[in-house]
């Protein structure tokens, strides 16, 4: 058995995971952290783990505890704080944060407006991307969870540049429901403001563009990638919608034939016609469906749930792979469907 801690646990994305966890057969949760609730009952923040979760929030992951691997559920800035620590104690960590999924401390500094504090951890940090680079986080000790548009986004693209396809410029239009704003309101994700609306948002600055920039272009050519996300009055799933020119004509059968074989055996990728969020939301699968709009010019569209297969589901499924675990245990189950 894996013990396990989630250091930031009263967000979406740390109730997530323990919701995953707490019927995990290889796995144990033994320790949660928040600074605001510490000594309170895990459920009194997160209801629905009454009765599965029998915890107290701890402040800290201090040594003392029981953990072989430890979920970072913090902002991004907060994590790189505690990965050196948790490194030298030994523990493995899969970060949910951005702190270590851009290599380049430039780059980070760029996008986030700070300094990388953990340079050192930042280059050895491997991407947790498993259906890309599944070898590599088998063995790592510390693996960057993905974005969750960059999830969507990538693993839309990713045979077409892994082919070498792309000719020119890729345009991601990416809708996502308000939970991936965070479980803090803001004005934008206020009721009034978005409910009954589609706003686009961050174009051009948004801090998961150099994240799909970096990963998509570690894969093979392919011009400039535009992205502009939107948030949709859904509370949970992404659709990514992306569109460019592929280097010859291609049939929409060529294109999910190239897509089936390409993920072959993926557990948690599937193959489809047409794009829809209900299909995939409660669940860690992504859809994906590659159509031809007619001569070179190519759409695929892409559905995950943000807070699982885009955050917490997945940092389980890498967890899962770093400690030798079959990778769907504890995730494997279907979508909500409505």
């Amino acid at each position: 058995m894996i013990n396990v801690g989630i250091v930031g646990g009263t967000g979406y994305t740390g109730g997530e995971l323990a919701r995953l966890i707490c019927n995990h057969s290889g796995m144990d949760l033994t320790a949660m952290t928040s600074r605001g609730n510490a000594g309170k009952p895990v459920s009194s923040v997160h209801g629905y783990l009454k009765g599965y979760v029998d915890l107290d929030f701890k402040s800290s992951i201090d040594g003392d505890e029981d953990v072989d691997l430890v979920f970072l559920a913090t902002p991004h800035g907060v994590s790189m704080e505690h990965v050196p620590h948790l490194l030298d104690m030994g523990l493995k960590v899969v970060d949910l944060s951005g702190d270590y999924r851009l290599d380049d401390e430039a780059v980070y500094r760029k996008w986030y407006g700070k300094g990388h504090e953990d340079q050192d951890n930042l280059a050895k940090a491997v991407y947790g991307l498993p259906e890309l680079f599944r070898d590599k986080i088998s063995k790592a000790q510390l693996v960057a969870n993905p974005g969750c548009y960059p999830t969507a986004s990538i693993l839309a693209l990713a045979p077409l540049y892994a082919a070498d396809l792309v000719d020119g410029d890729v345009i991601i239009d990416a809708k996502s429901g308000t939970s991936g704003a965070g479980i803090n309101p803001t004005a934008r994700t206020h009721h009034p403001n978005c409910g009954e609306s589609v706003i686009a948002y961050n174009s051009g600055k948004h801090r998961h563009q150099p994240e799909i920039d970096l990963i998509l272009h570690k894969l093979g050519g392919g011009g400039d990638v535009y992205f502009s996300p939107h948030l949709v009055p859904i509370i949970s799933g992404i659709l990514a919608s992306c569109y460019l020119d592929v280097k010859d004509e291609m049939t929409t059968g060529e294109l999910q034939d190239l897509y089936s074989k390409f993920y072959s055996g993926e557990r948690f990728v599937h193959v489809t016609e047409e794009g829809s969020i209900r299909d995939v939301v409660g669940s860690n699968h992504c859809q994906v469906a590659p159509v031809c709009m007619g001569g070179r010019k190519v759409a695929v569209f892409s559905s995950i749930d943000n807070l699982v297969k885009g955050a917490s589901g997945q940092a389980v499924q890498c967890a899962n792979i770093m400690c030798g675990l079959p990778e769907g245990m504890g995730i494997d189950f279907p979508g909500l469907g409505v």
